[in-house]
């Protein structure tokens, strides 16, 4: 991402899984908006009692032009999850962010939303496979490595998952950053 992602953890050790993890789904932002000018993440685990488990809040601050764009996550709408409330947050973001753009553009007929497709080989053993896009860039294919698979757990997707990502140039061609289960085909 062009703008640094700052993290802030409260009442929780850091940690580099979950600092990870914000950087990808920061750096997916940028495809909906690539003129940000700060991404302020904070995690934080509010003191609660035992009985109702941990519960995360997950805050992000934005800073486009001529406006502050800010998304919290608070207990009471989160899972027990850290990272599940962190997508949660950010696919919140990317709404806020998509909402942002049609008001700067209102002619703008462009859909936003990240590229989708099926995913056509995967190779468990050896942890990659591909995806086939569609829409305007029906017929090609796309790979992805098993870390960049998001909310779900690589040794469970399957050939014909519908699956939503984001691309970027690989060494050996288009490749996804990201990639989000969004149902069976």
């Amino acid at each position: 991402m062009a703008v640094p992602v700052q993290i802030t953890f409260r009442d929780i050790p850091p940690s580099a899984a979950v600092t990870a993890h914000v950087g990808r789904r920061a750096e997916k932002l940028e495809t909906f908006f690539d003129r940000m000018s700060k991404c302020h993440v904070v995690v934080e685990e509010p003191h609660r009692h035992r009985r109702q488990g941990k519960k995360y809040k997950v805050e992000i601050d934005m800073v486009v032009p001529g406006r502050e764009l800010v998304i919290s996550k608070n207990p009471e709408d989160t899972k027990d999850d850290l990272h599940a409330t962190i997508d949660m947050a950010f696919d919140d973001a990317e709404r806020v962010l998509e909402d942002y753009v049609r008001q700067l553009r209102p002619d703008l007929k462009t859909h936003l939303t990240p590229p989708r497709g099926v995913i056509s080989k995967v190779f468990h053993d050896r942890g990659y496979g591909f995806i086939a896009v569609e829409g305007e860039a029906e017929g090609q294919e796309v790979y992805f490595h098993r870390n960049s698979v998001i909310g779900e757990k690589f040794e469970r997707l399957n050939v014909g998952v519908k699956v939503r990502f984001a691309e970027e140039d690989g060494d050996k061609g288009p490749q996804a950053s990201t990639v989000y289960v969004v149902g069976t085909s």
